[in-house]
């Protein structure tokens, strides 16, 4: 496994474990993580990590204007891997 791949992996398996800890700290009443740092470990790599927790745990799907910030983030990080493939398809020719 490359270095890039185990970096997204653990910043995903990080983002999905905030998510889990957020959303106990939500049911216990205890302080909560801010939805910045949550954002930022989505953006920096931890996208697949944090919808994952979105959706499995049921936590922020309809909390806005985050739910809207973490699908942005998404949606440029798959426009940005599909310009990086098309540049290294092009290369390859």
């Amino acid at each position: 496994m490359t270095a890039l791949a185990l970096y997204l992996l653990a910043a995903s398996l990080a983002a999905f474990a905030l998510f889990a800890w957020d959303k106990w700290c939500a049911a216990a009443g205890r302080r909560r993580i801010p939805e910045r740092t949550l954002l930022t470990l989505a953006a920096i790599g931890g996208t697949p990590g944090a919808i994952a927790g979105q959706r499995l745990l049921r936590h922020k799907t309809r909390k806005e204007p985050f739910r809207t910030r973490l699908l942005w983030i998404a949606g440029t990080q798959l426009v940005l891997i599909a310009i990086l493939a098309g540049l290294a398809l092009a290369g390859m020719g």
